[in-house]
């Protein structure tokens, strides 16, 4: 294990509008930031400009933590590498035929485009039953052959996905012997080491997605390790996992599907570390960014890890990921009047070139930032990134293709687009509380991104949610997540055995390996660690059903009635329904291992020289602002200026370098000791 301490370490989060960064120096106690756009042609221009901005000095950097979202774009805009397919014979079809369920949830409309086309999925005479016997023993030649066949129709990377390959993986470990011989690179993947459960469907798609993923990512990582050595840059980069956690540049492309949604889960992680900080370890995190929306749940400061998500229709990615949901909405989601004559917003984005309108990059199509512009809440002085725009400008867009279609001013159109955002932006926080059981009365609102504190105090109303918290630096957060985040390496096994003929021993021996296997992989990183944590899980059903709940244990030994009662309490929970009479199941052991890091001080994030002793001191001047109750004039106050404690009452602007947050009519801010604002919605206690 590693025995350096990373006194200076940089965290870089690539958006899909903003690239961002924050530098800590541990020794000095001093902070560096930027933010620039991205660069979605090659992240890697984003990233330097970013370092070159903040003025880093990269032979002094200790670490670099990186959060990307390549891999995530190439899925969803599915441009993916050429990928092949080695399968059992008899089932080139599994990725095809999936779930049978329809893109819609009403009428027979909508299509389905498998990862792999059918012309690429080969197969190979072999056969393993379920409970890990072979019944036909594996073709060798037939697969060399497919490999070529694949190699000659210009496949980069190649998928072995065999028949119950989780019971006795024999067959795809030949199989990816022999194709190593003759494939041309390393990217061959094996359907059992990314995935070792049961369901055939998910485990095939989740291994096609990280073959067609990987050659992107290992040349985005070459490009950029390339171009940080150039400059003097001489140590591994740690990229950020979509679990929370990281690993090493140099091993993350073998797995390349856990990097999917890396980019959100590192705000969540600052969020855990955030609010635990503040003594608020129930949070409903909302990242409300320039293209989307993404929103999260933290019970006991601990996020919802889930192998259960489905990155879009029939794309199941059955690694474990931070619950992540997200919906079209950002600060340059694109407002427009459709051909009903209904006003819709996103999920089209302006994105950073050209960007809202106010940015003054030559934007001429309504957007959210836009919308806030008009309803004075945003400055333009400060917006415009060259040459200015002017107020009227936008005005006038908005009333020519918003407020003249729909009889509304231009200013009403504006707030009808909020309101919309708004709505869209409160049902991704429904689907991760209610959805699953958890009131959000009961969670404080964490807001961040550039665009997440304007509109959080409307969300927190609306759902009932008492407080809003506000970090330090909201726009740059899930950079401060790449900075904070430990190393984590998640387990999922099958066992698929009803609880009452599964034996204790069995459960424990498999917890044993996956410990085993995550102390050994955190090992090996060039990160010090402070402590190892081990969380331990198991997935469960009533025999007969298909879907299964994740239950949570203490420890990894666990008697099998201890078991049963808690599996039916969280059951009852989940559903409010009881099921004595049916044999529970336990389809999946999980253990997550967590290499905790060292912490690091964050009160530098806002420079303590800066501030002032009183509000009116930290304020800049008044704006009129229209808010839902009607137009006030609005005291504007510069955050790094306010006083480390503080409070006061709505209605309030607080500027600051990567955001402005909101304070409505009615609520109340105070400040803590560690830089956060707390917004109280209408005197909530």
């Amino acid at each position: 294990m590693a025995d350096n301490q990373s006194g200076m370490v940089a965290g870089i989060d690539v958006g899909g509008t903003f690239t961002d960064l924050v530098e800590l120096d541990q020794s000095e106690g001093t902070v560096r930031m930027s933010k620039v756009p991205s660069t979605p042609d090659n992240q890697a221009y984003g990233v330097l400009d970013a370092l070159n901005m903040a003025e880093c000095d990269l032979a002094a950097l200790d670490l670099i933590v990186h959060g990307t979202t390549t891999t995530t774009n190439a899925v969803l805009e599915r441009k993916l590498s050429r990928t092949g397919l080695i399968t059992t014979q008899g089932f080139r079809d599994v990725l095809e035929l999936g779930r049978r369920t329809r893109p819609q949830p009403y009428g027979m409309t909508g299509q389905f485009t498998p990862i792999i086309p059918r012309n690429l999925r080969l197969e190979v005479p072999e056969r393993i039953d379920a409970s890990g016997v072979v019944v036909v023993p594996l073709d060798e030649a037939a697969v060399l052959a497919a490999g070529q066949a694949l190699i000659e129709a210009g496949c980069e990377a190649v998928v072995v996905h065999f028949l119950h390959a989780y019971a006795n993986p024999g067959h795809e470990r030949r199989a990816g012997e022999l194709l190593s011989r003759i494939w041309p690179n390393d990217h061959i993947t094996l359907g059992h080491a990314i995935l070792s459960e049961s369901r055939e469907f998910e485990r095939g798609v989740t291994a096609a997605v990280n073959a067609s993923v990987q050659p992107i990512l290992a040349r985005y990582l070459r490009r950029l390790s390339a171009e940080l050595a150039k400059d003097g840059y001489g140590r591994d980069v740690l990229v950020m996992n979509g679990n929370g956690g990281m690993v090493s540049a140099r091993k993350v492309t073998a797995e390349a599907a856990k990097t999917v949604m890396s980019g959100p889960a590192s705000g969540v992680m600052a969020a855990v570390y955030t609010g635990r900080l503040a003594g608020m370890p129930e949070l409903i995190t909302y990242d409300m960014g320039g293209t989307s929306t993404d929103v999260a749940l933290i019970r006991g400061a601990e996020p919802a890890v889930s192998n259960e998500i489905e990155i879009e229709y029939a794309m199941p990615i059955h690694v474990p990921m931070v619950d992540v949901r997200t919906v079209g909405a950002g600060g340059g989601s694109i407002a427009r009047v459709n051909a009903a004559g209904l006003l819709e917003v996103g999920p089209e984005s302006a994105g950073a070139d050209p960007g809202p309108i106010c940015y003054g990059r030559g934007g001429t199509r309504p957007t959210i930032s836009d919308a806030n512009l008009l309803l004075g809440r945003l400055d333009p002085c400060k917006l415009a990134v060259k040459g200015g725009v002017a107020m009227v400008d936008v005005e006038q867009v908005f009333l020519d293709t918003l407020g003249t279609p729909l009889g509304l001013s231009a200013v009403e159109a504006a707030e009808a687009v909020i309101r919309i955002a708004n709505t869209k932006m409160a049902g991704a926080i429904r689907m991760v509380s209610l959805s699953l059981g958890a009131d959000p009365r009961d969670f404080a609102l964490f807001a961040f991104g550039g665009a997440g504190p304007l509109h959080a105090a409307a969300l927190a109303r609306e759902l009932g949610v008492p407080h809003v918290l506000v970090p330090a630096r909201p726009g740059i957060t899930n950079a401060i997540g790449c900075v904070v985040a430990d190393l984590r390496h998640d387990f999922v096994n099958t066992i698929n055995t009803p609880l009452d003929v599964l034996e204790n021993s069995a459960l424990q021996d498999v917890f044993a390996q996956q410990a085993k296997e995550g102390e050994r992989l955190i090992s090996a990183e060039p990160v010090a660690i402070n402590e190892l944590r081990k969380l331990y899980s198991v997935d469960m059903q009533f025999t007969g059903q298909t879907h299964i709940l994740r239950v949570d244990l203490e420890g990894p030994e666990v008697d099998m009635a201890t078991l049963q009662q808690l599996f039916e309490a969280a059951y009852y929970k989940r559903f409010r329904v009881e099921l004595p009479e049916i044999r529970a199941n336990v389809v999946n052991a999980n253990c997550s291992v967590i290499g905790v890091r060292e912490a690091l001080d964050l009160s530098a994030l806002i420079d303590p020289a800066g501030r002032k002793d009183t509000l009116r001191a930290a304020q800049t001047g008044t704006r009129e602002v229209r808010f839902e109750s009607g137009t006030f004039d609005t005291p504007i106050y510069w955050r790094d200026h306010l006083p480390l404690t503080f409070t006061l009452n709505g209605p309030a602007i607080i500027e600051q370098m990567d955001s402005t947050v909101l304070i409505e009519p009615d609520d109340s801010a105070t400040g803590d000791a560690h830089g956060n604002i707390v917004i109280t919605i209408g005197g909530a206690a």
